[in-house]
């Protein structure tokens, strides 16, 4: 495989990564759901209290991936903001290495994210019992419970793994599995492990990671941290800090 062949496989794994959205919903019980994955789902539905759901956030992100076999790689910090109301917009304010990865993969992905707040698709993405088949729950390391989650429909958006949840609310803490759909022939199978936190009452992702199995080319690997400034209009930390302290661009790293 040439590596522009390579690199745009890679640039279709993460646009599946990076598309679905920051906010997944909850909805309605299923029949014969545990406990856990009633609470679950009810912190998110429309029911839920607003200052639980996100409608809007602005933070600093890090983004970082490659190739070793073909060596390739690149970082870069953007701001996001997201509003329902605005939609999301992003700015680049530092990066470096491969300047094909960050402009065909990593702004083509923020690309696809502002696309997908503009038309309000995010329902194709989030974790329903529209979108997922949910299973029985077992413990897990941390004292989680996990729950084996089942696509309803091969698509790119969905995986199939676990969630992990809080048994004492139902929260969820991290998620775990592969693309439901492989997103090209060059595209055997990506991993991704996704980590929440609640923040100002609100679930927000901090931690995105993704291995993307290339064919002829070996692992792909991707990291996306998220760094809140404020979070439902509420201040919550001070992400420019790290980069007012960077004094080169390979600090930012």
């Amino acid at each position: 495989m040439r590596p522009r062949e390579l690199i745009r496989s890679v640039q279709i794994a993460l646009l599946a990564l990076l598309a679905a959205p920051v906010i997944l919903l909850g909805g309605a019980d299923p029949d014969g759901a545990i406990p856990v994955l009633k609470r679950f789902l009810a912190l998110d539905s429309p029911r839920a209290l607003d200052n639980q759901r996100a409608t809007a956030y602005r933070a600093l992100r890090h983004l970082d991936g490659g190739n070793e076999r073909m060596n390739k790689a690149a970082w870069m910090d953007v701001w996001t903001e997201a509003d329902h109301a605005g939609g999301f917009t992003y700015t680049v304010v530092a990066e470096g290495g491969s300047e094909y990865i960050r402009s065909k993969v990593f702004l083509a992905s923020l690309e696809k994210e502002r696309e997908m707040y503009a038309v309000g698709d995010s329902g194709r993405a989030a974790l329903t019992p529209d979108n997922y088949v949910f299973g029985d729950g077992g413990a897990a390391p941390g004292g989680l419970l996990a729950l084996p989650v089942t696509p309803r429909r091969k698509d790119v958006l969905l995986f199939d793994g676990s969630i992990f949840l809080n048994p004492e609310d139902g929260d969820l803490v991290r998620l775990e599995g592969q693309l439901a759909k492989a997103p090209s022939f060059w595209v055997r199978q990506v991993q991704i492990v996704r980590s929440y936190q609640r923040i100002a009452g609100a679930r927000m992702p901090v931690v995105t990671e993704a291995v993307a199995n290339i064919r002829l080319a070996g692992r792909a690997t991707f990291r996306m941290t998220y760094e809140y400034e404020t979070v439902n209009g509420r201040p919550v930390g001070t992400p420019e800090l790290r980069l007012a302290k960077a004094d080169s661009p390979s600090q930012n790293r």
